[in-house]
């Protein structure tokens, strides 16, 4: 269902797209820290999607698996239900939020025990299509660079 005709928007979407098309998705609660979470997230913010997976695939951070898996999700959000092209999409917002902490104890010396603190994430990744100009400026920027290759 394209964004006109949708009815009701949540306050969610409102939120990370504002009336612009595109799609998001997000995994909360994850096993693992969001600093490490964020270094990934950087890595494919503003990338075309077929790169930023590609990049994912073979990253060796282990946030790497969650964060290329919500990106999947987001890609098949923008393809169902806002019926955009998986060609056009490219990761415009990525948020890492901290989720709740769980605190363990660890025995140490002399009777002491130490507090280790098991973070989660909250991870959320918007996508949306490249608007029409920047389309254009991309096509001929590759028909230049395919010309040059050639010559």
């Amino acid at each position: 269902m394209p964004t006109t005709d949708r009815r009701r928007t949540s306050a969610r979407r409102e939120s990370l797209l504002g009336d612009q098309p595109g799609a998001f998705a997000s995994a909360r609660y994850q096993r693992i820290t969001p600093m490490k979470a964020r270094r990934v997230t950087q890595m494919i913010h503003g990338l075309p999607v077929d790169d930023a997976l590609a990049l994912l695939q073979f990253a060796p951070q282990s946030a790497a698996k969650t964060v290329y898996k919500v990106l999947e999700s987001a890609i098949a959000n923008a393809e169902t239900t806002e019926d955009l092209e998986r060609a056009d999409l490219v990761v415009s917002n990525c948020q890492v939020d901290e989720g709740p902490t769980m605190k363990r104890w660890r025995p140490r010396a002399q009777g002491r025990a130490t507090r280790i603190l098991k973070r989660t994430s909250h991870i959320t990744l918007v996508v949306t299509p490249l608007p029409k100009e920047e389309k254009k400026a991309s096509a001929k920027g590759e028909s230049k660079n395919r010309k040059k290759g050639k010559a």
